[in-house]
């Protein structure tokens, strides 16, 4: 077996079902799941027509690379939402469709990593764990840049020692983030755009919470934005993954895209050609049209705001809470332990979250996810609003 099996660690929710397996919830009180990020939203009507519709597109074996509907699309949007100038994303060049943005994270650290340097992938703490599974499997040592109040829950790269630096192949970003909803500006892109050319490292910026926002006004911006507002319209040392999961309601479509530097774009194709990972026709005609349209988009922000608006009308007077930037997470800061937290309002009040210090790993003397905890507000309006007040009444009691 790869050796490297062994340095991976028990996924968040492994975790937590052996931290409550031994509790019995009220039967009185309907469960309410507030610890996974999937979308409970209905996924929009054209999408599951068009996937029904080009079904029989099974009869055909589908391109790695996806058909060319797809990556205009794509590119088209791309150069729409981020502002980026006309013709700087070519569809053949720029753009390669995904199976999820999990399973191209993942993929593209086994693809870049040169193993026989003792290279390191740097990333944020808390993160999505596929980060620290890729680095590893790819024979890297992680190195994590702890995220708390204090930056505002944005890294701080310049606490990067430059010996890390050095040896760095790969940075992952997550922007909104995962689980603190902060938003890096466009500064803040650009120093990392210099920091990646001093040090020759690649960025993959994970915004698949890109589209889940409060402001309309006020987009999160993206990688690309910056590295073409520098003038950089090569979008070198740069890729963006971008998924219909969040966005779009459908993570049981698996469907995204991962676009820019088209130097790292044609070494993944190769990559991904021999890992045999090609979207079904059906899933490329449905995610064509969910790329063309923009109402479904704004209107799941409604739902989103919705929630957000109730929510932190009843926690407010118990925990210290602000809208997030970008994403569906609230993430406060506990009472009490945040594994105690978690264990007795699932106990007391059938409502389930997710310890922050799941979500992290102990570095540079702290844990950042200690003592808070993790709340996707994915449910429906009237379960989110019943499960605040019980986390209220939980808070009180304690």
């Amino acid at each position: 077996m790869n050796p490297d099996l062994s340095r991976l660690q028990p996924y968040p929710f492994e975790r937590l079902a052996e931290l409550t397996s031994d509790i019995q919830p009220p039967r009185s009180l309907t469960p309410i799941v507030l610890s996974i990020g999937e979308p409970k939203h209905a996924t929009p009507a054209f999408i599951m027509e068009e996937v029904i519709t080009h079904l029989h597109g099974l009869s055909q074996y589908p391109t790695t690379r996806g058909v060319a509907p797809l990556r205009e699309a794509i590119a088209a949007w791309l150069m729409s939402r981020f502002r980026l100038p006309a013709g700087s994303i070519n569809p053949d060049r720029h753009v390669l469709p995904v199976n999820g943005t999990r399973e191209a994270l993942f993929a593209f650290a086994q693809c870049l990593i040169d193993r026989s340097s003792d290279p390191v992938v740097v990333m944020p703490n808390p993160f999505y764990q596929i980060y620290e599974g890729a680095a590893l499997l790819g024979g890297a040592q992680p190195w994590f840049l702890n995220t708390t109040a204090a930056s505002h829950f944005l890294p701080n790269f310049d606490t990067v020692p430059d010996a890390v630096w050095s040896r760095c192949q790969l940075l992952y970003l997550c922007s909104p983030g995962n689980p603190t909803g902060a938003v890096l500006d466009l500064p803040g892109l650009q120093a990392l755009l210099e920091l990646a050319d001093r040090h020759d490292f690649v960025i993959a910026s994970d915004e698949c919470y890109s589209e889940i926002y409060p402001d309309e006004s006020s987009p999160p911006p993206g990688l690309l934005q910056a590295a073409a507002a520098m003038g950089r319209e090569d979008y070198r040392r740069c890729l963006v993954f971008h998924s219909l999961s969040k966005r779009s309601n459908a993570p049981g479509l698996r469907s995204g895209f991962v676009a820019g530097d088209a130097r790292l774009i044609g070494e993944f194709l190769r990559y991904r050609t021999y890992h045999g990972c090609a979207m079904p026709p059906a899933t490329q005609a449905a995610s064509t049209r969910a790329w063309q349209d923009e109402a479904h988009v704004v209107h799941n922000r409604t739902l989103y705001r919705e929630k957000f608006s109730a929510v932190l009308e009843i926690l407010r007077p118990v925990l210290e809470l602000t809208t997030p930037a970008g994403g569906f997470y609230l993430w406060p800061e506990t009472p009490i332990d945040d594994c105690d937290f978690a264990r007795g309002l699932l106990a007391q009040h059938n409502v389930t979250v997710l310890p922050g210090s799941y979500l992290s790993r102990t570095a540079h003397g702290a844990n950042p996810g200690k003592n808070r905890v993790r709340m996707a507000l994915v449910a429906p309006l009237e379960d989110c609003v019943e499960a605040a007040q019980r986390i209220k009444s939980y808070i009180v009691s304690l």
